[in-house]
């Protein structure tokens, strides 16, 4: 549920914050007040596209916030899953707009992607808008919209269709690369045996290198630990002579002053460790090996190692990675029949196990689609209106009509007058009619996911559901059904919706008013746009107002009134 949106800086909008509750919100006001600008806010919030066209001019960058409450647990494991934390009784979603048209996307204040933000969206609100509605009312959409009605996971499929496209593409692969692999053959098999012949270690040109070092600074290696070793143990004035000397002038005031026996004591360990010391110096001059023919060999070692990673990689881990790659390459060429014959049966049972899922899937769907069908024709019949509705599905297992979501089409086809034919959805005339038909058509929807969301949804949160002037062409009595409809709706969703009709209005268990002023900024005439909660006489006033037009009268104000009253 959505509890609070934020825009700053967007279109007309200087800056504007709403709180919305549960139940019918309603947003009423002047034609050209910015009223579908809100919702086109709210739109770019949930992932719709950006352009920079929609920061107000003189801004740097447009803004827009929303606070949701907790949102379902798919919603949750998505969020984990992009490392994105979720707990907490909110949600915080904020997109960025910069005049230059770069744009960011944080959740819980967290940048994010607008991938992510797009695969969040539906499980938080729906936007259904006339003209958007048609223009995305595709063979998907159609497709979707009947998998949320009964909960559809089209997941498994999805994975099973991955599966084969990746093995049909293989073989493809294969099929398509053999000559231009067989020519390749020689070249590859030069560069396995090269990199096998060269014996390689993983970081052994850092030992080389190491080694190296040492052999060519043989002498001053040398020299400099015989003369530590002489200075701290073996010369008649070393520092292991000195502290032992010291020691026994300390052995003897101890007998008299017992407070140096602990000085004594530290002075003999140190004594101990500076010839530990001097010992380990001499050792390591005597294993020093100035060998002219070490050094060679391991130059000679360097220079092959370094020629191997200029041709194959930049370290030694990838010069490995590239033999073992070409060697694989190799044996699909040796091997090839056998792999295609392997690939081949692979291929089969995937095909096998999609169309199995897909059967059933399309099964389910065909159960839906009935039960579907009766819910919407009744639900638009309650709206004023006389008609058939039908959902068609159209199945086919050719492998060309496979996709990641199964098999099927949908058609939604109806009949708006009696003794006529059905026709696409998507056709149909009249502005009124199909606003009351996607109503209609959501409400059957949004109702059964929220039904089959409920044991995992949590107690009191609401999905959001948003209508923009789904009012269009209607009036009257039409009007009415639609406010009773929307009412209904709000019982199990969160409904903002936009109107410009009094009988719809009278329905809100909010009403908010948008109002477009003038101000003077900067020597230059501005418009802003605001959006403020009515309490109870604002409201008649508003309702009288969208009565009569501009002028209010007495008569308007009590004809609303009236409605609020019936509605009450």
């Amino acid at each position: 549920m959505l509890l609070e949106l934020r825009v700053e800086n967007y279109a007309v909008i200087d800056s504007a914050v709403v709180e919305f509750a549960s139940g019918l919100n309603l947003l009423t006001g002047e034609t050209g007040a910015g009223k579908s600008i809100l919702i086109d806010a709210l739109d770019l919030l949930l992932g719709d596209r950006a352009s920079y066209d929609v920061v107000r001019h003189g801004a740097e960058k447009a803004v827009v916030s929303g606070v949701f409450e907790a949102a379902n647990s798919k919603a949750a494991k998505l969020l984990e899953a992009n490392g994105i934390d979720c707990r907490g009784e909110q949600l915080i979603l904020r997109r960025e707009i910069s005049a230059g048209g770069k744009g960011r996307v944080f959740i819980n204040n967290q940048p994010a992607t607008l991938t992510v933000l797009k695969q969040l969206a539906p499980e938080l609100a729906t936007v259904h808008a006339q003209n958007e509605s048609l223009l995305s009312f595709d063979a998907a959409e159609r497709l979707r919209l009947l998998d949320r009605f009964g909960g559809v996971d089209a997941a498994e499929i999805g994975a099973a269709y991955e599966r084969h496209l990746e093995l049909a593409k293989r073989i493809a692969e294969l099929e398509r690369d053999e000559q231009g692999r067989l020519q390749l053959a020689d070249v590859w098999s030069f560069q396995k045996k090269e990199i096998e012949q060269a014996e390689l270690e993983i970081e052994e040109d850092v030992k080389l290198e190491t080694e190296k070092r040492v052999l060519a600074n043989a002498e001053k290696l040398y020299s400099a630990a015989l003369s530590a070793h002489e200075l701290l143990y073996n010369s008649s004035t070393s520092a292991a002579t000195s502290l032992r000397a010291a020691g026994k002038n300390l052995e003897e005031l101890s007998r008299f002053e017992p407070k140096f026996l602990e000085q004594l004591a530290a002075l003999e360990s140190a004594r101990i460790l500076v010839e530990d010391v001097g010992s380990s110096l001499r050792d390591y001059a005597e294993g020093i090996d100035a060998s002219p023919q070490r050094l060679a060999q391991i130059e000679d070692r360097l220079a092959l190692i370094e020629r191997l990673k200029r041709k194959y990689g930049q370290t030694l881990e990838q010069v490995l990675a590239f033999g073992a790659q070409v060697g694989r390459k190799l044996s699909e060429i040796e091997n090839r029949d056998e792999l295609m014959q392997q690939l081949r049966k692979q291929v089969s049972a995937a095909a096998q196990e999609y169309l199995r899922l897909g059967h059933a899937i399309s099964k389910r769907r065909q159960e839906l689609a009935r039960k579907l069908e009766k819910q919407v024709e009744a639900e638009i019949n309650e709206l004023a209106m006389k008609v058939k509705f039908k959902v068609e599905l159209a199945s086919s297992e050719q492998p060309q009509a496979w996709s990641a979501t199964g098999f099927d089409q949908a058609a939604y086809l109806i009949s708006t007058n009696t003794g006529e034919p059905l026709h696409a959805l998507e056709k149909i005339a009249s502005g009124g009619e199909l606003s009351r038909v996607m109503l209609a058509l959501n409400t059957c929807i949004e109702s059964a996911a929220q039904l089959g969301q409920g044991k995992n949804a949590k107690s009191g949160v609401y999905r959001t559901v948003v209508f923009d002037e789904i009012d269009t062409g209607i009036g009257g009595r039409a009007a009415e059904a639609v406010g009773q409809k929307l009412k209904s709706l709000s019982a199990s969703h969160q409904v903002l919706c936009i109107t410009h009709l009094p009988q719809i209005a009278c329905f809100a268990d909010q009403h908010y008013v948008i109002e477009k002023t003038e101000k003077r900024e900067a020597g230059a005439t501005r418009v802003h746009t605001s959006i403020r909660l009515l309490n109870a006489a604002e409201r008649t006033r508003e309702i009288a107002r969208m009565l009569s037009g501009a002028e209010l009268t007495e008569t308007s104000v009590k004809h609303a009134q009236q409605m609020l009253k019936a509605k009450a």
